[in-house]
């Protein structure tokens, strides 16, 4: 089995979302054939919590807006750390950065084939190894600053 159209549809809306919004590393993976409860995951994530909320704040007014959705289930939004949006079709994680890393769900979802997403979303990828250089090269030239 695949993932329907309808979950394309809603995965490809919030990945466009969740570009909009500057979400770093998106990637979606169908897992419709290793899960019987959902038909794909959507996975992004930011380098602090108020852009975790703002990500998933986004996909939920767009999800809304153009597909006429809610989620049926909300959870992680008191810490935004890692934020779950449940649409039964489909599943959207929004982590900080520093938790994907440590859940690493790619690692856990590899062998499910990953979904097309669109251009926007696509030129996501690699934007938190980026950002983790340059704040790492900030962090340094602040330390040396603070040495004079």
């Amino acid at each position: 089995m695949t993932a329907t159209d309808r979950s394309i549809d809603l995965i490809n809306t919030a990945a466009q979302a969740a570009a909009d919004k500057l979400a770093h590393d998106i990637i979606a993976y169908d897992v419709s054939d290793v899960l019987s409860i959902t038909d794909a995951f959507l996975l992004a994530s930011a380098p602090n919590d108020r852009q975790v909320k703002s990500i998933v704040d986004e996909i939920e007014e767009r999800l809304q807006k153009e597909l006429g959705v809610k989620p049926v289930r909300r959870e992680g939004d008191r810490d935004a750390r890692w934020i779950l949006l449940d649409y039964v079709d489909i599943v959207v994680h929004v982590q900080h950065s520093e938790e994907r890393v440590f859940y690493a769900l790619e690692r856990l979802w590899k062998d499910c084939p990953e979904l097309a997403l669109p251009a926007d979303a696509l030129a996501t990828r690699g934007k938190a190894q980026e950002h983790a250089k340059l704040q790492a090269e900030e962090d340094e030239t602040a330390g040396f600053e603070e040495l004079r």
